[in-house]
């Protein structure tokens, strides 16, 4: 009797078992926990896990709608490419004091010739600068290199937000040298600042002192300026780079006497407008070199047509003045931006003339600085 008990118990859990029966599972269970059912456990474990798996589908989670309440379509990103030319410019009076209560009533913009309707007009006085400090370093600027560092290293101090802005520092004779890399670190800055030198081999030195030529600029470029070359390759290889929203500018400082570029000035120019890149020029040499000369009128060029301005500082004081006078000019600027009339992407240069309309202000005679032109897209 205890045998066939025992079978029939066994039989039946299997039943409730493979039927899935809820109560099937637990009943074995106790029983188990009783002891007497100890081997059958397995063909009761094995038959539950022969069953076949019924996989009930879950509901998808209903898609969040955007915060705006556009619908999902709306919600895909959309990247729409505008057709405004925006510019910055500045205004001083004739004491050289600059302007900053302009408002978009007052001026009126021009492409050329024909007048634009204004879209946006905004004072310019937090944009993220992406700034490089350029440095002639050739037999001209022995006198004044040490004067030059100082005015440097007291503009990034001034100047440079870390969290905000970045510079770099670079200098240049027949070949440009990366001193420090774009950054945000004053220090970093302060350090390439002050390991620029200016570089003439001895050999070079020896020959222009006999006055000789210098060697080949191929065999050693020690003796040569190439000034357009080194902003092209500062705008090339680090100032396009940086983002659209920064305020892209060059501070060079040089006599202008270029000697061996192989770009020439229009071409400097034509890539600092396209890139968005202003040319600050500071004009200095050393008044006892005997080669060369200050070229302002090169120097003037490359900046008015980039939208930057040129110092001629006669002393230390004025060169301070003049790294000064840059550091104001860059946050005192303003925006305007317009849609051109002419909707052609052509690729073709357009000249910019912005004026004042407002009758008082005229009378003060304001100077506006900005960029002459740009290229239309392509």
């Amino acid at each position: 009797m205890t045998v066939v008990f025992r079978l029939m118990a066994t039989a039946l859990a299997l039943v409730m078992c493979i039927s899935g029966l809820p109560f099937g599972l637990r009943w074995l269970d106790t029983a188990l926990r009783r002891g007497g059912l100890t081997p059958l456990l397995a063909i009761a474990s094995h038959a539950q896990g022969q069953r076949p798996r019924v996989t009930v589908p879950t509901k998808p989670p209903a898609p969040q709608k955007p915060a705006s309440g556009d619908s999902d379509a709306d919600a895909e990103v959309v990247r729409v490419e505008t057709d405004l030319v925006n510019t910055l410019f500045t205004a001083v009076d004739q004491n050289r004091h600059f302007v900053t209560s302009l408002r978009s009533e007052d001026v009126r913009i021009f492409e050329n010739d024909v007048p634009q309707t204004v879209s946006m007009f905004q004072r310019e006085t937090d944009r993220p600068l992406s700034l490089a400090i350029l440095i002639d370093t050739s037999e001209s600027q022995r006198g004044v290199m040490a004067q030059e560092k100082l005015a440097a290293r007291a503009f990034v101090e001034s100047v440079i937000r870390p969290s905000v802005d970045r510079a770099a520092v670079l200098s240049f004779t027949g070949i440009p040298k990366l001193e420090q890399a774009l950054t945000g670190d004053p220090v970093r800055l302060r350090e390439g600042i002050d390991q620029v030198r200016v570089e003439l081999s001895a050999e070079n030195e020896r020959l222009l002192a006999a006055g000789e030529d210098p060697l080949p600029i191929e065999q050693d470029p020690s003796g040569y300026t190439s000034i357009w070359d080194a902003l092209w390759l500062t705008i090339q290889e680090h100032l396009v780079k940086t983002p659209d929203n920064t305020r892209r500018a060059i501070i060079l400082l040089s006599d202008g006497d270029d000697t061996a570029s192989h770009k020439d000035k229009q071409e400097v120019i034509d890539l600092a407008v396209r890139s968005d890149v202003v040319i600050y020029s500071i004009g200095i040499r050393d008044a006892d070199f005997p080669e060369g000369k200050l070229d302002a009128g090169a120097l003037r060029k490359v900046s008015d047509k980039t939208g930057g301005r040129t110092f001629i500082p006669a002393g230390p004081g004025d060169l301070t003045q003049a790294f000064s006078q840059i550091d104001q000019e860059l946050r005192s600027q303003y925006l305007i931006a317009y849609s051109p009339t002419n909707k052609n992407r052509d690729a073709t240069y357009r000249r910019l003339r912005i004026e004042i309309i407002n009758p008082e202000l005229r009378k003060q005679k304001l100077q506006l600085l900005y960029r002459q032109g740009y290229y239309a897209k392509k």
